[in-house]
């Protein structure tokens, strides 16, 4: 795997495992080149099981680090000249949780790879490779940690909706809440600075827990990112279940008279707020309400092979086929830069989001 990545990856960058997707910030950065996907992904073993066994992971690297005159690096400009440095890698579409607004009946967690160790000790020997995250549930996790972090995973994100026990087996369909908290203790034990813990915010369902949330910040390094509600096929999305960043905003404010802004980087998803006291952070993610899309640097590969440049856009570009059909590096460039650079400025508003045919979030990786 490393040595395939290896060909697109000519900067320094990050890397995060998630929900779906380890992350390469493989959370995977972005200046890839194709043969190494090629035979990383799909080559050897991994050949049979593409489609269904990419879990998701990320990588985000640094544009001020790109050689100027780099090709691979004009591959993923697009029209609005973003440079796209962060790509997320599904591994699965397996899940040990069922959570109602990410799927209707079935799901990726990747560390239900039996082999995500491996995949991880792999992607942390990328050369110039900066971070290695992934996004997790955080059911599984904490047996597994120590053994992550010595294949080099250096950052993680665990995703958490309640602090309360019994709705968080109503919204997962599983029980799991005291595997979930111990995962993040667990993570602050081995030294990940900060926890990032994700918290999709649901009008009726968790929005009474916001400052309970925050609370988690202020003797931890815990940095809790309040997420709007998405629509995606499947969740059943709803505009009254949507709680806008306004609104947290407010709530936070009014408990915490101290949170102020920080300064956020211009591909930053989240804005990040601090609280005088407290060790962690408060971020909150408005994919919805004010969206981020000028400073996306994102690209997805899903566990399909599908490559996807906006998690919001329906279209997708397959790399399998080609890949299978034995296609050069040279080619597979010229598929990635004419997807780049059809990207749009930015996703259309939730409501024309919410009426067009999308994947469910289980088979994207968020």
């Amino acid at each position: 795997m490393r040595r395939h990545l290896s060909k697109f990856f000519h900067c320094p960058i990050g890397i995060n495992l998630s929900n779906s997707f380890p992350q390469l910030k493989c959370d995977v950065g972005s200046n890839c080149a194709a043969s190494s996907t090629r035979q990383a992904l799909f080559g050897g073993h991994w050949n049979e099981c593409a489609t269904r066994a990419l879990a998701t992971a990320s990588c985000a690297s640094v544009s001020e680090d790109l050689p100027k005159d780099n090709s691979v690096s004009d591959m993923l400009v697009d029209s609005f000249g973003r440079l796209h440095t962060y790509l997320r890698i599904s591994l699965t579409e397996r899940c040990n949780l069922r959570c109602q607004y990410c799927m209707p009946a079935e799901g990726g967690e990747p560390t239900v790879r039996k082999d995500i160790e491996d995949i991880c000790l792999e992607l942390s020997n990328l050369k110039g490779l900066r971070t290695l995250s992934m996004t997790t549930n955080g059911i599984a996790l904490t047996r597994k940690l120590p053994r992550l972090k010595d294949c080099g995973l250096t950052a993680l994100n665990i995703s958490v909706d309640t602090l309360v026990p019994a709705k968080f087996e109503f919204m997962t369909r599983r029980k799991g809440h005291e595997k979930v908290m111990n995962s993040i203790n667990a993570a602050i034990d081995l030294g990940f600075n900060p926890v990032k813990v994700n918290c999709v915010v649901m009008r009726g369902f968790n929005d009474d827990e916001i400052c309970d949330f925050v609370e988690l910040t202020r003797e931890k390094p815990i940095d809790i990112r309040f997420i709007e509600f998405m629509p995606f096929d499947g969740n059943v999305w709803n505009v009254k279940k949507l709680v806008p960043y306004s609104e947290m905003l407010d709530t936070v404010m009014k408990q915490f008279p101290s949170l102020k802004r920080v300064q956020d980087h211009p591909t930053d998803t989240a804005k990040n707020f601090t609280i005088d006291g407290h060790e962690g952070r408060v971020s909150f993610i408005t994919s919805m309400t004010e969206h981020f899309c000028a400073g996306c640097n994102r690209l997805r590969l899903l566990a399909d092979g599908n490559f996807k440049v906006c998690l919001f856009g329906p279209s997708e570009v397959s790399l399998r086929d080609p890949l299978r059909c034995g296609a050069e590096d040279h080619e597979l460039r010229e598929i990635i830069g004419a997807a780049v650079k059809k990207k749009k400025a930015s996703h259309a508003g939730m409501f024309d989001i919410a009426k067009t045919a999308n994947r469910p979030m289980i088979h994207i990786g968020g």
